[in-house]
């Protein structure tokens, strides 16, 4: 990759000031990579825009230049999309959190793509309302790499994810010119905000979005459910679904997850547990405990030996606490470990568990199992040594196995983390050759001179990364 010509750097200095601008090899190695570490590749320089004509600016001299540039957020993804691969400038959009407006008549609010996803509900909650979309890093994920990923988290099985609470976007495209694509009061027409979220970037740099707000729900009630195996409860995840309940959340952690959560933060798990499910129902607060009740009964007959419903408001933070920070809790287990993102249909956790398990031990390796169970998402972490020799090698093939499993049993290598650099490879094996040819020729018609975040989600030739042993990475 050539050097960025100095007078470029110079001409971006001027648009974003001095404040704006990262340099120098120490400070831009904060860059290199983001929550997937097994890949890396610093850029040249990091320009951090304060407003969106900013932003289009910048843009536009890069267009003119034709010099590619990558968008990041808050660094919190785990597939490295914003990994600068061939891209000597990066975009951060961390200088752009200003909360422009909110409409609580309307249940909206107008945020820029820097503000802390958290940050949203906050503003609103003394008012009775909140953000449904709670990736586990939502204290620290911004808007724009929610949209850029189309992020989920725990509550995505009733509120769905990040598309389905966005009326509008703030979008600078690949020439520089600003727009707002807006899906509001039912837009006829192409939905190009559903079509722009989850580009990883590739379409254009997104700086704000009109989200929707919701009120919150008059009564929540959170059961934890003691299982002897991740078999039994995969069973009975199936009958919640199947008797027809839709919980707010229902989510797995297995016997290691559980070892780590309880060593971390005391909640009063039971450690001779082989699973358990974190179980969340919401709504009206009539006929909330009737519901409870079908649901512990749907446990029971699937061999739970146990059914708590969190005391008070205070457990049932702990608990999603304990939930929320699990991977870093995955410390405590092991020097290193390796997240994957698959999904498959809910009727199937049982035969991804039994694979899964099946993998681990023809790898000789441990493998915690935490799941979005409700929506088929699973996030198997793998635990290793890098100092064993041989041990990495055996981790990066039991992951494709993983995927690769998903994928036959009708599922998705990713849930909600993305394509990133990590899956291109297996773009191929999931998509048709007609429907890669479709999404280049999409591609193509936003970012024709692929100057904005190229070699992402569309496989083509790889660049210049350095590929090095994988690190623990959070998500989920």
């Amino acid at each position: 990759m050539m050097p960025l010509d100095k007078n470029i750097a110079s001409r971006l200095r001027a648009i974003v000031g001095e404040r704006g601008i990262v340099d120098g090899r120490a400070s831009l190695k904060v860059y290199e990579c983001d929550g997937y570490t097994l890949e890396k590749a610093a850029p040249q320089l990091v320009v951090l825009p304060e407003t969106a004509e900013q932003t289009a600016r910048v843009v536009r001299l890069l267009a003119e230049a034709g010099i590619p540039y990558v968008p990041r957020g808050a660094g919190t993804g785990v597939s490295g999309g914003c990994l600068p691969v061939e891209a000597p400038v990066m975009i951060g959009t961390s200088r752009m959190k200003r909360i422009r407006g909110i409409d609580l008549a309307n249940c909206v609010a107008e945020v820029e793509a820097g503000v802390v996803n958290l940050e949203v509900t906050r503003a609103v909650e003394g008012e009775g309302y909140y953000y449904a979309p709670d990736p586990s890093s939502q204290s620290a994920c911004t808007i724009g790499g929610n949209v850029a990923e189309n992020s989920g988290g725990p509550h995505t099985l009733k509120y769905g994810v990040t598309v389905n609470h966005l009326l509008a976007l703030e979008l600078v495209l690949p020439d520089g010119r600003m727009v707002w694509l807006d899906r509001g009061g039912d837009a006829p027409g192409y939905d190009l905000v559903g079509l722009v979220t989850g580009s990883e970037g590739t379409l254009g740099l997104v700086t704000a979005a009109r989200v929707r707000l919701l009120r919150k729900p008059e009564s929540v009630t959170t059961l934890l459910a003691v299982f002897s195996s991740v078999a039994d409860a995969s069973r009975a995840v199936s009958a919640i679904i199947a008797a027809g309940i839709v919980p707010a959340a229902l989510e797995m952690m297995d016997d290691l997850v559980i070892a780590a959560v309880e060593a971390a933060y005391h909640f009063g798990f039971p450690t001779d547990a082989g699973a358990v499910l974190l179980i969340e129902l919401d709504g009206l607060t009539a006929g909330l405990d009737e519901l409870s009740e079908r649901v512990s009964a749907a446990c029971v007959a699937n061999g739970a030996k146990e059914v708590r419903r969190a005391a008070d408001d205070a457990e049932r933070a702990l608990l999603w606490k304990s939930r929320k920070r699990a991977f870093g809790a995955m410390g405590r287990l092991t020097p290193s470990y390796c997240t994957q993102d698959g999904v498959v249909p809910r009727s199937r956790l049982p035969e991804i568990v039994a694979i899964v398990s099946e993998i681990a031990s023809r790898y000789r390796l441990r493998i915690a199992n935490l799941m979005h169970a409700g929506d088929g998402n699973i996030h198997p972490l793998i635990l290793y040594d890098e100092s064993k020799p041989g041990e990495v090698e055996r981790v990066i093939e039991a992951g494709n196995e993983i995927l690769s499993a998903c994928l036959q049993l009708g599922g998705s290598i990713t849930g909600e983390h993305g394509i990133g650099v990590e899956k291109l490879g297996l773009m191929g094996v999931a998509f048709s050759p007609e429907t890669m040819a479709a999404m280049a020729d999409v591609r193509d018609a936003f970012n024709p001179r692929g100057l904005c975040n190229p070699q992402k989600v569309v496989p083509t030739d790889r660049g210049c990364i350095e590929v090095v042993r994988p690190r623990p990475r959070g998500g989920g």
